[in-house]
């Protein structure tokens, strides 16, 4: 860890620690040629004069899918779920990594609000429905990070040039209105720690990321449509209809009969008569719609664009427990992917709020990570970590991949040992061994017939009795 120079400016000093730590967001002297195309790059800078209309009619689709589809919320809703189990942990990479790093973390952990679990479930929800998490940092009066606000990524436009790169950091992106286009307001790129999932180009600092679910949305219409079309055929067939033949009836006898009929609906009525040839059929409604198979075909469709199988939202009609069991291991490594791209912007966040306490950090110093990977329950996750012990791994080793923070887990058993010992040390009193010296010695031999006084097996002077 290296701590920046106190003497020089703190926006020169910042500015410089920025560059260093995101290098790739500005123009690097060796680089050449562009990151986008050509045609690309043009189309990009019309985008800058107005709001992005088509990222921001996506995520409107997929906003309005979550109201009023179950099925994508609860996918939307369930990933979220999955991704913070367990909230964010620390692990320090160094044992000997400063400890103001953890104090640090744990004051900005709770100030930003990271350790409520609606918090992070609404910043999950937004970066998987919406496809980017845009947390504008807040800094108070001493130049600290208080606050992650969550802004509407659909509103949110980075300004970069014809080669991806931000045009000037200082004025990385801007938020526009949607209904003038109106710029209300513009962020450097320290203040805007911006999660992307799936961008075209990770290093085109202009490619923003994708909601999960865009590429089923056509899909999703045309099942919305067709279960609607299904309701109304089931509507409109469903009641007992009769068929009135009257064979040689001219109009207005028909018409009177017609009239008599309908007359009667009222009542109950069993038995028609008619004084020449005819009949009454019954023409039987739909009992049932079991024709669905096209219905089946676009909820296959729509599910295999989901990262999870469709068994997990209740459609387990023919699916085998082996193959759901291959499908839910798949989902969950689409799980871990989201937790590592969500903590990221937290860590990223982290790291600029370091920046202007004056503290830069080594890139493998320290790791923040959603304590639970791949949504595996307790009893798994106890003995995968007893196999590793067996292996012999070390202890923090394991706790780290078990989601704990080893440092933590460290100081609680040091803290249980220090309230379980019966001997407790004599505080800062030490030996010429080095080691504390205890408050109360013991003298092995010294009871009776050579036996230990703290022997619990002793039976005492009333042989075990008790008290009388």
């Amino acid at each position: 860890m290296k701590l920046l120079t106190r003497a020089t400016n703190a926006a020169t000093a910042f500015a410089a620690a920025w560059k260093g730590f995101n290098p790739a967001a500005s123009n690097l002297p060796g680089e050449k040629g562009d990151r986008l195309a050509s045609d690309v790059a043009m189309e990009r800078i019309y985008q800058q004069m107005w709001i992005d209309t088509r990222r921001r009619e996506a995520v409107q689709l997929m906003r309005t899918m979550d109201t009023e589809d179950g099925r994508v919320k609860r996918i939307h809703t369930k990933i979220a779920r999955d991704c913070i189990r367990g909230g964010l942990v620390m692990q320090m990479a160094k044992a000997t990594s400063n400890k103001t790093i953890k104090r640090e973390w744990e004051v900005f952990k709770g100030r930003l609000q990271l350790d409520v679990g609606e918090k992070l479930k609404s910043d999950a929800r937004g970066f998987v429905m919406e496809g980017n998490l845009p947390l504008q940092l807040v800094l108070n009066e001493v130049r600290e990070v208080v606050a992650a606000i969550r802004m509407p990524s659909d509103t949110i436009m980075p300004i970069t040039d014809m080669g991806g790169r931000f045009k000037n950091p200082a004025a990385a992106y801007e938020q526009r209105d949607v209904m003038t286009g109106q710029v209300l307001a513009s962020f450097p790129a320290w203040q805007m720690a911006m999660c992307r999932l799936d961008p075209d180009n990770y290093d085109d600092m202009g490619a923003m990321g994708r909601p999960l679910l865009d590429a089923c949305a056509t899909t999703w219409r045309k099942l919305v449509m067709t279960e609607e079309d299904l309701v109304i055929r089931r509507r409109m067939r469903a009641p007992l209809r009769l068929s009135h033949v009257l064979e040689g009836a001219d109009g207005p006898a028909l018409e009177a009969y017609r009239k008599t009929v309908e007359n009667e609906k009222g009542e109950i009525t069993t038995d028609f008569y008619s004084n020449r040839k005819g009949g009454v059929t019954a023409v039987q409604g739909d009992g049932g719609l079991s024709d669905m198979a096209d219905v089946v075909h676009l909820l296959d469709t729509f599910f295999s664009g989901s990262p999870a199988p469709k068994a997990l939202f209740g459609y387990t009609g023919g699916l085998a427990r082996d193959i759901l069991e291959d499908l839910k291991r798949d989902y969950y490594d689409e799980v871990d992917g989201f937790q590592d791209a969500l903590a990221g912007g937290y860590n990223l966040a982290f790291r600029i709020h370091l920046l202007f306490k004056g503290i830069d950090p080594d890139t493998d110093e320290f790791t923040l990570r959603f304590a639970t990977r791949r949504t595996e329950t307790p009893n798994q996750i106890a003995d995968l970590a007893l196999k590793y012990i067996a292996l012999g791994l070390p202890e923090d080793m394991v706790y780290a991949d078990m989601g704990l923070d080893p440092d933590y887990v460290r100081e609680k058993k040091q803290e249980q040992a220090a309230r379980t010992d019966p001997y407790p040390t004599a505080g800062d009193k030490v030996g010429p061994d080095g080691k504390p010296v205890s408050k109360v010695s013991i003298t092995p031999g010294n009871a009776r017939k050579g036996e230990s006084a703290t022997s619990i097996s002793n039976p005492g002077g009333n042989g075990g009795r008790g008290r009388a």
